[in-house]
């Protein structure tokens, strides 16, 4: 069971990792491309390519995962519209106005949204570590962030960036409810719905298409930032829950820091070497993080990947089926006590 959760882990660092590039690259494509436009050319790139990816994948081997239902479009719309329409459009609109070190402290503050919201609308277990871990997380970032060349400033463009993070965490949450269905789907349907009514505002605004070389640019980008980035996130999301998985998702300016010293061969400066300890401290509170107390199942079914090698997936199949399927299936009510996060199967009320 080790290996399953550092794969999870490694799921929500890759999302960090591919999300780590966009904010830079996209303040250097605003130059030459309104932002209404550019946030939906990220969409657009991150739907149409996952969707040839998809097919491509299929033709080698079908998924096993499970697929999105009616009673999943809800849930689904609720995070296009704010993840996927409105923050970035905000985002884009408020990076205009405000400098890069104003915008790279204030994107720090999705992760602290998300478990805010987590705990308060939705009821997710957060024990003292997991506190720790996003503010440990965050405030390193934020110290990571900081460029002290440039004057910090608040302005109205500030403030659009705190309420885009907001809408952000909000998608977080709403996708949680989801992620136990097909990532890569529900990445498509959220790139391509997000993308075309973004397109539609920014022609309407009076937005001109940019040359092909920039929408070339914007389509990659937005495959890899918020394409792979939001599969490996709900990927991760199903197992570890939206505050857990915010918090390893929040380390993302620190790996674009490592990344930048190993490629571009630049020098670790004093915010550096000041944000490491404690980055390390909270990666360290949500990997010995232990939650563990007697709790019970009632019986309910649901569909989504899985395997029968873990305490939850005894159920009988007509015909003999090994490794990863998706079917839907029945659990009976248990009572039994284990080591769990807030994953599909785990989702129970906690005591105050």
């Amino acid at each position: 069971m080790a290996h399953a959760k550092y794969r999870v882990i490694a799921q929500a660092f890759l999302a960090s990792l591919f999300f780590a590039m966009s904010a830079p690259i996209a303040k250097i494509l605003l130059v030459n491309v309104d932002p209404v436009m550019l946030a939906a050319l990220l969409y657009l790139g991150s739907g149409f390519g996952l969707l040839l990816l998809k097919v491509t994948l299929h033709q080698l081997k079908p998924s096993a995962e499970a697929h999105l239902t009616k009673t999943d479009m809800p849930w689904l719309m609720g995070a296009i519209l704010a993840g996927g329409i409105a923050a970035p459009i905000v985002l884009m609109c408020s990076l205009r106005n405000t400098s890069a070190s104003t915008a790279s402290l204030l994107l720090n503050f999705e992760g602290a949204a998300t478990s805010v919201l987590a705990a308060v609308l939705f009821r997710e277990a957060l024990g003292k570590r997991i506190w720790m871990a996003v503010i440990l997380v965050t405030l390193g970032s934020i110290i990571l962030s900081w460029d002290r060349s440039e004057r910090m400033s608040f302005s109205i463009g500030a403030l659009g960036i705190v309420v885009a993070c907001t809408l952000w965490g909000l998608d977080n949450n709403l996708t949680r409810h989801i992620s136990g269905k097909d990532p890569v789907m529900i990445t498509i349907i959220k790139g391509i719905g997000a993308g075309v009514v973004s397109l539609c505002m920014a022609l309407l605004l009076g937005n001109r298409l940019p040359s092909l070389g920039y929408i070339s640019m914007a389509i990659v980008l937005g495959f890899f930032a918020y394409g792979l980035s939001i599969v490996f996130f709900i990927s991760a999301l199903r197992h570890l829950g939206a505050a857990r998985t915010s918090a390893y998702f929040g380390t993302a300016p620190f790996i674009g820091a490592l990344l930048s010293f190993v490629l571009l061969k630049e020098v670790p400066d004093v915010s550096f070497l000041f944000a490491v300890p404690i980055m390390v401290a909270g990666a360290i509170c949500l990997l010995i993080e232990k939650h563990e107390h007697t709790h019970t199942h009632p019986e309910f079914e649901h569909e989504h990947r899985h395997d029968h090698d873990d305490d939850h997936h005894n159920h009988d199949h007509e015909t003999i089926t090994n490794g990863f399927h998706s079917y839907r299936h029945k659990h009976c009510a248990i009572t039994h006590i284990h080591p769990h996060t807030p994953d599909i199967h785990h989702r129970h009320e906690h005591g105050r």
